[in-house]
């Protein structure tokens, strides 16, 4: 990567990603590590065009304060969030850190899955234009192309819809329905991903998104071939790999940082 003509390689910030198993050597260290990786976050799917007013949330567990999150302020562009605008919500769905609104909704949605899924650090969840059109058809990802194998037998078809989520009773039935998965596909909602780094859960998210639009693309065109079993077991093997959806996000992390390093502001 060449930076631009009026900085040298010193001058950008460096990222520090985690490996699977890899803590910080404190937890204040660890909880800058996981804010930076979410500021990146909003950032990232402000360029993939993820935004949709105010709605959309990504968080964080603490890793201090195991049921307590780090997410993003209501009503702050994805573009625009930097690491200090990021909010700490304890256990009350109270702002516990930070100096603005927090989106209510997040809270029933996010708490339920932090406090159903301990393996899990991060939660993202957003209404993307691809994402919606799919969850209206009320059905699973197929496999059609290697991709999408990544949530093959690993995500669910959530087919209730009661409007916006305000209520905790459902948010634990999104948590229950998503039990061990990786991922959700919300009828008429949305999508959403978990994962052991905020980078995985960014990750999978991305290539989820990607996956409904090449399966919409794929439907309009014709009938797609479905893999085989033994294609798709190939496929899930290597594309829900954990380490290559943490190295697939360093690289777009890497480019946000030189581009726009206020997010680490």
């Amino acid at each position: 990567m060449t930076p631009p003509a009026d900085r040298t390689v010193q001058d950008i910030p460096q990222l520090d990603l985690p490996e699977l198993g890899e803590s910080a050597e404190s937890p204040a260290a660890e909880r800058e590590r996981r804010k930076r990786e979410l500021a990146i976050t909003f950032r990232l799917f402000a360029r993939y065009g993820f935004d949709e007013g105010i709605a959309g949330h990504v968080t964080a567990r603490d890793p201090e304060f195991p049921h307590r999150f780090w997410v993003n302020p209501y009503a702050v562009h994805f573009s625009r969030i930097k690491t200090s605008d990021l909010l700490l919500i304890d256990e009350q769905g109270h702002v516990a850190e930070g100096n603005a609104r927090t989106n209510k909704a997040a809270f029933w949605i996010h708490s339920a899955i932090h406090h159903a899924r301990p393996d899990v650090i991060a939660v993202a969840h957003a209404h993307t234009i691809h994402g919606r059109a799919f969850s209206s058809l009320g059905k699973p990802l197929a496999p059609i192309v290697q991709e999408s194998c990544a949530f093959h037998d690993d995500h669910i078809v959530f087919d209730e819809y009661r409007g916006l989520v305000l209520e905790k009773t459902e948010g634990e039935r999104i948590a229950q329905r998503l039990g061990d998965k990786r991922a959700a596909i919300l009828r008429h909602h949305g999508l959403l991903t978990v994962g052991r780094t905020v980078g995985e859960a960014a990750w999978w998210f991305i290539t989820m998104d990607r996956a409904c639009q090449m399966q919409l693309l794929a439907d309009a065109a014709g009938t797609p071939r479905v893999m085989t079993d033994e294609e798709v077991r190939l496929a899930h093997r290597q594309f829900s790999n954990p380490t290559m959806a943490r190295h697939n996000f360093a690289l777009l992390a890497d480019l946000v940082v030189e581009q726009e390093p206020d997010v680490l502001d």
